[in-house]
């Protein structure tokens, strides 16, 4: 079984959690007439349809590669984090539109105490289950539950801060606390689902592997490689969790091509202890013809276009 497949049990527990906390929010709107808890219902609405789409994204990245997708269904993961952005997006410019409307119209509001409760009942049941997606998309570097995650934060800063107006609201009976919450919280919920997007677009579009990474791969890298022996043109980048490293080895062009390939799979198999969702590809070149340097093409990928030392002749 994929390891993806395995993991999509969090997911299918955030799609229990939406429907359990949408009808803890509705019934705390339609007790209270808060706009406050009607923005925070249509919130776990939007993370019902952004826990099935994440379910959906896992069950296709999980298939294995075929003839048409040879890198595999990784990237349906970046597709999926952005579509939900997107919904995160939208429902916090909706919270903020709509607590404006009600800054000009208030309403009474009623029954705040059983609506309090109601919505503090579903902001634990959405921490616990933020935490289990957070953890597992961390650990295994899906992209789709890490924000799945953190659309569940984000429904939660927004409950907490709508409990924050209503108990402004309990201690002063004025209305407009309410309001002002829910375009707080509306405006902090655009602003994460604006940095989801972001890095769905990186994702989309072959984005490197994170510095760190990339330091990790390059040490590992120079130490197997052999006296006199170089690389370059060293170009990653992220599919959902794998991790893609391509790189010219450079070696003694006198060297026979079994000393050459044994060379690359060594980096290789160390490349992959330490990084084992990594997907390696060498290309061997000899170290001293001009053709194996591409000035223009290195100084493209920031790496300086310049021979290593010839090593020293033995008499």
């Amino acid at each position: 079984m994929e390891p993806l497949t395995r993991l999509r049990w969090p997911v299918a527990l955030s799609i229990a959690a939406a429907l359990v906390t949408i009808g803890m929010k509705g019934g705390a709107y339609a007790l209270t007439g808060s706009v406050g808890l009607l923005t925070d219902a249509l919130e776990s609405v939007v993370n019902l349809l952004a826990a099935v789409t994440a379910y959906f994204a896992m069950w296709y990245a999980a298939r294995p590669a075929d003839p048409s997708h040879t890198y595999g269904h990784e990237k349906i993961e970046f597709l999926s984090s952005g579509l939900e952005g997107v919904l995160i997006v939208l429902a916090g410019i909706g919270a903020a539109v709509y607590g404006v409307r009600r800054l000009f119209q208030p309403e009474p509001l009623e029954s705040l105490e059983i609506g309090t409760a109601l919505t503090l009942a579903a902001s634990v049941v959405n921490f616990a289950v933020a935490r289990v997606l957070l953890h597992h998309g961390r650990v295994h570097k899906s992209i789709v539950m890490e924000a799945d995650g953190k659309h569940l934060m984000a429904d939660v800063w927004t409950s907490l801060g709508v409990l924050a107006g209503l108990g402004l609201v309990l201690l002063t009976g004025r209305t407009f606390f309410d309001s002002l919450l829910a375009i707080a919280m509306g405006l902090h919920i655009t602003r994460i689902g604006t940095g989801l997007i972001r890095r769905s677009f990186d994702g989309l579009m072959d984005h490197a592997i994170p510095p760190d990474e990339l330091e990790r791969v390059r040490e590992v890298i120079r130490t197997n490689l052999p006296a006199g022996a170089t690389f370059h043109l060293l170009r990653t980048r992220m599919s959902g969790a794998r991790r893609f490293v391509e790189f010219h080895l450079l070696v003694d062009g006198d060297m026979s091509v079994r000393a050459a390939h044994q060379l690359a799979n060594k980096l290789e198999e160390a490349l992959v202890a330490a990084q084992p969702d990594a997907a390696v590809t060498i290309h061997v070149e000899p170290v001293d013809e001009e053709e194996s340097w591409e000035p223009e093409y290195l100084r493209q990928l920031g790496e300086e276009p310049t021979p290593p030392p010839p090593p020293p002749q033995t008499p």
